[in-house]
């Protein structure tokens, strides 16, 4: 007789037949990986890969990045311009002209009528760098508004204002590769495993070859807790706390690095001076972290020839979140790891493109890391795009966390959404609701006809994907990388570069302005304005070419290093080396310990711990937590309807400790209504360990969900929203209604 395993048919893989395989970037998280894309004999999509030579992944790929040739052909997209004259009234299909032709008007309309700051643009993480590129010159250089930003205001902006203030400019300053040559790593709020998949399995691969301490902070014993070698459960908020406590000990026992303190940073007596009031003894009732473990990872943290941080959202999305990033880098400065391998303070960034926004958009300044409030930032710029430089404002605008409450009193009456879908990614949801409600105009941009924020619009621009484009990424470790043209757009969709170039012609009786025909121009334009002395940023060395021939590039790369480079191709004999030798750029920033201040050294900034968090009380016991999970990504725009990556988590859940739900009478996979200040939602309940008795953990990738709930209180450096420290309650419903509910919330 046959039983078991030997009854069952075997998996079979179709075979999928690639006539040719095309260079690209996967277009999900910031680690950048390089996908070959394959083509069948009739020129469709049928398969992807991960490119072997490429350094960031080396052929591997997530589940995401697997399946991301399903997206070409994915439900919802946008086959056509769409308008209507009120948000409630159905669409009608519109030409391009006609579409295009309504919105500049109304843009011009509501500007003439309420100044040119009432109308607001909002941008993404998700578009190619030269895309961002071109919106900045149309938004900054012609349409005139102010009120400029990006969602990555969401996600990145504490990790940009936290560099800002320790190191004078943005720009992370490691690189994945310290990954092999540090000997400890503290991890903040980052869940590599589930997050950035492939970056942790850089970090798992460098483990396997040589051990070195893992320490995770974050309250949820998440996947990557589970595999540390230490984990500290903080209490939400509080890594400041933490930071403080771990300095207080490694300045008391004399720890510090004390010649690059000398040579490298400034402030460091003002520092001594505050972490002495963060004792381990004191600090522990705070964070929740007992004093000997702070001993232990501070001691751990000096001693370590080289130590490196990571972070993600779990510092970023916080009340504190730029002074959490501000106290990682006084750590590293302190230690002297900074600028050598193994040792940096590396904010991992949470979209695919998100450093491109903050290289080049003009959504926080001017192109290239420049400033709107120093003039001769303003002038270069001005002469560059050949427009009088007064045309610029002195200083930086409104952020994407200030532009919603400025439509509620008035002073924004229409918005431009590119990308972005705030009616799932924004905090305290009915406020974010009665906001798009108040708009006397929408345009929304985006690839998907049915995205939340749809139903509020009033122009509906349908945008290329991915690969249906081309253009540059710049990931996590400022690595340049490229997106190679695969197929023609889907239907009557259109790239975005070509959108916001059709838009310029529109608004050519405010300023003349040449805007290439081809992302190639545009990006020659940002090597050219890259190339000024002294700058940072220099991409001047880089080229379509070069790129995919090094399979990415990390600035700074410039001219002359291309040249040298070049040359030293030149003189190899050997092809195969000489192909792995050239255009890979530098991987870490400040080696010489020179920093982008005034003084050209390091600001040590000291923090003192301001609790303004809402807190659990005995109407809202519960702390609530959002976060990702492995197979969705951000809004689920795209993820949620590729069934491979859906059927894992196809409806809104939530972890809850199985004594707490005891203690309530909350079963497993049963629906409970979630409560906070703000608002409701209804989840179903998974049962686990990973949450203590007073949290809940929701992923935040669902509508009409943990966003009804989240607090919201933004950070006064970064504006950047608390999505992690809320207080909740749990209600029992019934079952019936609520699967109704969730049933009705998913047909959208």
């Amino acid at each position: 007789m046959i039983f078991g395993r030997q009854r069952r048919k075997p998996i079979s893989i179709p075979t999928k037949e690639v006539k040719e395989w095309k260079y690209t970037t996967c277009n999900y998280c910031s680690t950048g990986c390089a996908i070959e894309i394959g083509l069948s004999e009739s020129g469709r999509i049928v398969t992807s890969r991960g490119h072997a030579g490429a350094d960031v992944n080396r052929g591997k790929l997530c589940i995401k990045g697997l399946l991301e040739h399903e997206l070409f052909e994915s439900p919802g997209r946008g086959k056509m311009p769409l308008m209507r004259d009120k948000a409630h009234l159905p669409f009608a299909p519109a030409s391009w002209d006609a579409a295009l032709d309504k919105t500049a008007a109304k843009i011009k309309e509501i500007q003439a009528k309420y100044g040119r700051d009432s109308f607001a643009v909002v941008s993404t993480g998700q578009l190619l760098t030269e895309e961002f590129y071109t919106l900045g010159k149309l938004v900054r250089g012609q349409i005139g508004t102010n009120n400029y930003d990006g969602n990555t205001t969401l996600c990145m902006a504490s990790a940009v204002s936290g560099y800002k203030r320790s190191f004078g400019s943005d720009g992370p300053p490691g690189c994945y590769e310290d990954f092999e040559h540090t000997h400890c790593l503290m991890a903040f709020g980052s869940n590599l495993p589930e997050q950035h998949p492939i970056i942790y399995w850089r970090l798992k691969e460098a483990l396997e070859k040589r051990k070195f301490p893992l320490i995770v902070v974050d309250p949820r014993v998440t996947m990557l807790a589970q595999f540390a070698d230490i984990h500290l459960p903080i209490t939400p908020g509080t890594d400041v706390v933490l930071v403080n406590s771990m300095m207080h000990v490694i300045l008391k026992e004399g720890l510090e690095d004390c010649e690059y303190i000398e040579k490298h940073t400034q402030g460091i007596e003002a520092l001594q001076a505050l972490v002495a009031d963060y004792d381990p003894v004191h600090a522990q009732h705070i964070c929740g972290i007992d004093e000997d473990r702070i001993r232990t990872v501070a001691r751990l943290y000096a001693k370590a020839p080289a130590a490196m941080s990571i972070w993600t959202m779990g510092i970023n999305q916080s009340t504190h979140g730029s002074d959490g990033v501000v106290d990682i880098n006084n750590l590293n400065l302190i230690t002297g790891n900074i600028g050598k391998p193994g040792g940096t303070s590396l904010s991992i960034t949470g979209q695919c493109n998100a450093m491109g926004t903050r290289e080049w958009s003009s959504c926080s300044g001017l192109p290239g890391y420049r400033l709107l409030e120093k003039e001769k930032d303003r002038k270069r710029v001005a002469d560059f795009w050949g427009i009088d430089e007064s045309f610029f404002p002195p200083a930086r605008g409104l952020a994407q966390t200030d532009i919603f409450p400025a439509i509620e009193t008035g002073e924004i009456k229409g918005l431009w959404l590119v990308a972005t879908n705030p009616m799932t990614s924004m905090p305290n949801q009915p406020r974010i609701r009665k906001a798009m409600e108040n708009l006397e105009f929408l345009v929304v941009q985006d690839v998907y006809e049915d995205v939340e924020t749809n139903k509020y619009s009033h122009v509906f621009l349908p945008a290329a994907v991915w690969a249906e484009k081309e253009g540059c990424h710049t990931n996590t470790e400022r690595r340049v990388n490229l997106t190679r043209n695969v197929l023609p757009a889907y239907a009557d969709s259109k790239p975005d570069f070509w959108i916001f170039n059709q838009m310029a012609k529109r608004f050519e009786d405010r300023n003349q302005i040449h805007f290439p025909e081809t992302a190639e121009g545009a990006f020659n334009e940002m090597r050219e304005l890259s190339s000024d002395a002294g700058r940072m940023l220099d991409i001047s060395g880089m080229s379509y070419d070069r790129i995919e021939a090094a399979r990415g590039i990390q600035w700074p790369y410039s001219q002359a290093q291309a040249q040298a480079d070049s040359q030293a191709i030149g003189q190899s004999e050997d092809f195969d080396m000489a192909l792995r030798l050239p255009f890979k750029g530098n991987p870490r920033l400040y080696t010489d310990g020179v920093f982008q201040t005034p003084s050209g050294r390091a600001n040590l900034i000291p923090l003192r711990f301001i609790d303004n968090n809402e807190r659990p009380d005995t109407e809202y016991p519960f702390w609530l937590n959002s976060g990702r999970v492995v197979e969705h990504f951000h809004t689920r725009t795209r993820t949620g309807k590729i069934g491979n990556c859906n059927k894992f988590s196809p409806t809104p859940y939530m972890e809850m400790n199985p004594d707490a739900a005891a203690e309530l009478g909350v079963e497993h996979q049963t629906y409970v209504r979630v409560v906070s200040r703000r608002g409701d939602a209804v989840v179903m309940v998974q049962l686990t360990q990973r949450v203590g008795r007073d949290m809940l953990f929701i992923p935040f990738h669902f509508h009409d969900c943990v966003n009804r709930l989240t607090l919201g209180l933004l950070d006064p450096y970064s504006r950047q929203p608390a999505f992690k420290q809320n207080a909740a309650r749990i209600e029992k419903i019934d079952q019936a209604e609520a699967a109704r509910l969730n049933l009705e919330r998913r047909a959208f």
